[in-house]
C-alpha cells in the first residue's frame, strides 16, 4: 500500500491495523525500558528553547497515528502472512478500560524524511492523532544524496505541524546501518558519522517538543542479536516488542498510557541460520543491488578519503569536524525556526 492510499482506523480491542490488514494483538506483560535520554547540552540553540506544553490522556478514544519507514511498518515481525511490528502492540495497551484505540500505520518501506514530511504527515494531520510517531532517518543516511540540512527541516516541519494540532510525539535514536551489518571500518565510519547527525537532529527536536523519546542506539540493544530479524536491520517479534514496552512505559510514566504493556516473550522462534542465509539469497540479494547503484559508488569514495587521513596521519579529526559544521548549521536553521 502506497502513503496515497486510503487506510481507515480500527478498534484495537479486536484488531490491530498495519497498513490496512488485520491482524490479532498481543497478551500482556510488563517490559522495562531505557529512561529518555538529555538533547545535547552542546548546542546554544536549545538553551533558547521553551518548555513543552503540557498534554493530558484524551477521553474516549485514543488516535494514534504512525509515520516512517520499515521499522514502523512492522518488516522482521510477521504475523499471518503480514507484517505487524511495535505500533500494532503498543496500541492494544494505550487506552483505558471501556475505550479504544484507533491506529493510522502511514509508515512505508524505504521511506525517507522527505516522503514523510510531503506525504504522510498531511494524512497524519487529518487523523487529528492524540498520539504521533515519527521514527524516520535511516533511509536517509543510505543514499548518495544525504543531506542533514535537509533532513532536518523535513522533520522539523513534520513536528512543528503535528505539535501545533496537539499530539504527543514519540521518536527513537537508532544504530547505524554500517554497525549492524558488520562493515569494515573505513565503510562503516562514514555511516556512523551520518547516523550520528541524524540522532543529534532527532534529539534536538524531541526536547524542543516534549517528544517520548526511546534510545535505540545503546550496546545493549544493538548487541543482543536475539532482538533482530535475519536481515540484521530490522527488529525481529522480540524487538519490535521491546520497541513497543519501551514506548509504552515511557508513555505509562506521563499518564497517558492506561493498557497494559505487551508480552516480552515473542510467541514465534527466531530467525534460524537457515533463513538468514535464505533472506540473504533472495530478498537480501536485492536489496544489496539497490543500494550498491545509489550509494556504493559514494560510500567506497567516502572509505578512501577515510583511508588518506589515516594514511597522513589526521586520523578522521577533520571530516569529523566537516560533519559537526553541518550538522550545527542544520540545527541552528531548524530550531532558530
Amino acid at each position: 500500500m502506497t502513503p496515497d492510499q486510503a487506510s481507515a482506523p480500527v478498534t484495537f480491542r479486536e484488531s490491530a491495523s498495519v497498513e490496512g490488514r488485520a491482524v490479532p494483538c498481543a497478551a500482556p506483560a510488563v517490559l522495562p525500558a531505557p529512561a529518555v535520554p538529555p538533547a545535547p547540552a552542546a548546542s546554544p540553540v536549545l538553551a533558547r528553547v521553551p518548555p513543552p506544553r503540557p498534554r493530558t490522556a484524551p477521553v474516549g478514544r485514543v488516535r494514534f497515528v504512525v509515520l516512517g519507514d520499515s521499522l514502523s511498518e512492522g518488516v522482521g515481525d510477521r504475523v499471518d502472512g503480514a507484517w505487524r511490528g511495535w505500533a500494532p502492540l503498543l496500541a492494544d495497551g494505550l487506552a483505558a478500560e471501556g475505550q479504544d484505540t484507533a491506529l493510522l500505520n502511514l509508515a512505508v518501506s524505504g521511506a525517507l524524511s522527505g516522503d514523510v514530511a510531503d506525504r504522510q504527515a498531511p494524512r497524519a494531520l487529518a487523523f487529528r492523532p492524540h498520539l504521533a510517531s515519527v521514527v524516520v532517518g535511516v533511509n536517509d543516511t543510505l543514499r548518495r544524496t544525504f543531506d542533514i540540512g535537509g533532513l532536518a527541516r523535513h522533520l522539523g516541519r513534520v513536528c512543528a505541524d503535528l505539535d501545533a494540532a496537539g499530539a504527543v510525539l514519540l521518536t527513537a535514536c537508532l544504530p547505524d546501518p554500517g554497525r549492524m551489518l558488520g562493515l569494515p571500518p573505513p565503510l562503516a565510519r562514514p555511516l556512523a558519522r551520518r547516523q550520528r547527525a541524524v540522532n543529534a537532529v532527532v534529539h534536538a527536536l524531541s526536547a524542543r517538543y516534549g517528544a517520548v523519546h526511546l534510545h535505540l542506539a545503546d550496546d545493549s540493544w544493538t548487541e543482543d542479536r536475539t532482538l533482530w530479524s535475519a536481515d540484521r536491520l530490522h527488529p525481529g517479534e522480540r524487538g519490535h516488542r521491546a520497541v513497543a514496552g519501551g514506548f509504552h512505559r515511557l508513555l505509562a510514566e506521563r499518564g497517558l498510557a492506561h493498557g497494559a504493556p505487551p508480552a516480552r516473550d515473542p510467541a514465534q522462534p527466531p530467525p534460524s541460520r537457515a533463513e538468514a542465509v535464505f533472506w540473504l539469497a533472495t530478498a537480501g540479494t536485492g536489496w544489496l543491488l539497490r543500494r550498491s547503484r545509489d550509494l556504493l559508488p559514494q560510500l567506497l569514495l567516502l572509505a578512501g578519503a577515510e583511508l588518506r587521513h589515516w594514511a597522513d596521519g589526521t586520523g578522521t579529526a577533520p571530516l569529523d569536524a566537516r560533519a559537526d559544521d553541518a550538522l550545527a548549521d542544520a540545527l541552528a536553521a531548524t530550531m532558530g525556526r
